[in-house]
């Protein structure tokens, strides 16, 4: 495949590029600032801002799918809506998978995640708020998109290869914790990527 990931400098994109090449996908890996180091080899790089819709729309143009993988600046978190809504416009119908946030999701004790203190506490709620906002944008889109929210604690940590994929309801361990690694979460991404599932808005988790 030819993958587009947008944000690839961050934390799940770099990732995800990681993950997609190793795979033998050719990927376009896309930056806002030239990187220090081209990722890999095999990887073009190109510079590029989301809200440039007339550059992005070149940038994707003969690309099989676009991983929207950007996270805002703190502070600028209600940029987030206007974001999406300017890659699903760039894509033009080519099918976007954003990496969103748990915040939409359904809470085991009922309501959103984003009102459950066990899994977003204070110091997260605008940026969980900024993740609702960002679904809801994808929603009033006619693009071809699908929304993936990651469980409630995403970091680095080791590829193992192995997750749970769920809907809308956020997947918990016994324990009651919820997360993934960002390897793993890029794992799920390009499994998605290469078989597409029913759902628009899923899960995934340990």
């Amino acid at each position: 495949m030819r993958i587009a990931v947008v944000g690839a400098s961050g934390m799940a994109g770099s990732r995800i590029v990681a993950e997609a090449v190793s795979r033998g996908h050719h990927v376009t890996a896309v930056f806002r600032r030239t990187p220090p180091a081209l990722p890999h080899p095999d990887v073009e790089v190109v510079r590029g801002d989301v809200t440039d819709t007339g550059h992005m729309r070149a940038v994707f143009g003969g690309v099989d799918a676009v991983v929207g993988a950007t996270r805002p600046a703190p502070g600028a978190e209600d940029t987030v809506p206007r974001t999406v809504t300017a890659l699903l416009d760039a894509a033009a119908g080519t099918r976007v998978l954003v990496i969103g946030g748990s915040g939409p999701l359904r809470s085991p004790s009922g309501g959103l995640v984003i009102d459950d203190p066990a899994f977003v506490p204070p110091a997260w709620r605008t940026i969980a708020s900024a993740s609702t906002s960002q679904l809801r944008a994808c929603e009033a889109h006619s693009g071809n998109w699908v929304y993936l929210s990651p469980p409630a604690i995403l970091e680095p940590g080791v590829r193992t290869g192995a997750y749970r994929r769920g809907t809308t309801i956020i997947l918990t361990a016994e324990d009651g914790s919820s997360g993934i690694s960002a390897e793993d979460l890029a794992v799920a991404v390009v499994d998605e990527l290469e078989n597409p599932g029913k759902d628009r808005h899923f899960t995934v988790g340990y």
